[in-house]
């Protein structure tokens, strides 16, 4: 899958969460339905731009959200 398509993907789940009132949750909540919706790979590439690119067009709660909560 393109990375552009997940990075909107992902984004999309972080607008959803960011409005919650205890951020440090909404990035746990994130980082488990990444886990629980996406697949192995589909992780992974957005787990690598992260690491590669400081996941460039995620948003913050986004980024941070895989850099701290998924492995």
């Amino acid at each position: 899958m393109q990375i552009e398509h997940l990075i909107t993907m992902a984004n999309q789940i972080g607008d959803f969460f960011k409005s919650f009132p205890d951020t440090e949750q909404a990035k746990k909540d994130i980082a488990k339905h990444l886990t629980n919706f996406w697949a192995r790979n589909m992780r992974l590439q957005i787990m690598a731009h992260v690491a590669e690119k400081n996941g460039v067009g995620l948003e913050d709660i986004v980024r941070d959200a895989i850099k701290e909560h998924l492995h």
